[in-house]
């Protein structure tokens, strides 16, 4: 049975902007779920990766940057707290002291520049989903009369866009 492009295009935009799995919004569409697998791997194959755009829209989100974030507060509290130990540690020799620390501060340094780099092929169409989330709640605010328009052409526009920032 053929299903109406609509009802594709209605998943897609599901899978990439909700955070539920593909064959829950394959039911709630009415498609099975290996026909969506199907159409997701064909979309894929025509460079509409629908998990970068879905991973996109999640950093935009912010919700990786507070994982992120919360992961480096953790890491933190124990370079603090091995800090602590290191310092009050008197039977500790002053090598093994000062290996000690750089390997400390080695992990510390790491981890810093691992949360900077929180998946670096998104971060161009988190950008321009963000800002086009920005713009869309502007004109809500600002231009309610021109909701309807701005949706008609962000919708059209929006495969030109992940086109554009998905390279």
């Amino acid at each position: 049975m053929a299903h109406p492009r609509e009802t594709r295009e209605a998943l897609r935009r599901a899978y990439i902007f909700s955070n539920q799995a593909l064959e829950l919004l394959a039911a709630q569409q009415g498609v099975s779920f290996s026909t969506a697998m199907r159409w997701k791997k064909l979309s894929a194959d025509e460079g509409d990766s629908w998990d970068t755009l879905r991973a996109a829209n999640q950093l935009a989100s912010g919700a990786p940057e507070d994982v992120s974030r919360a992961i480096l507060a953790g890491l933190m509290v124990q370079v603090q707290t091995t800090l602590e130990k290191l310092n009050g540690a008197e039977d500790i020799q002053a090598q093994e002291r000062v290996q000690l620390l750089s390997s400390l501060s080695d992990a510390y340094t790491k981890a810093i520049a691992a949360s900077k780099k929180v998946l670096p092929e998104t971060d161009r169409v988190a950008t321009a989903i963000s800002t086009v989330k920005a713009l869309s709640q502007f004109i809500q605010s600002h231009y309610p009369q021109h909701l309807a328009a701005f949706v008609e052409i962000i919708e059209a526009f929006t495969p030109e866009l992940e086109k554009t920032h998905a390279r």
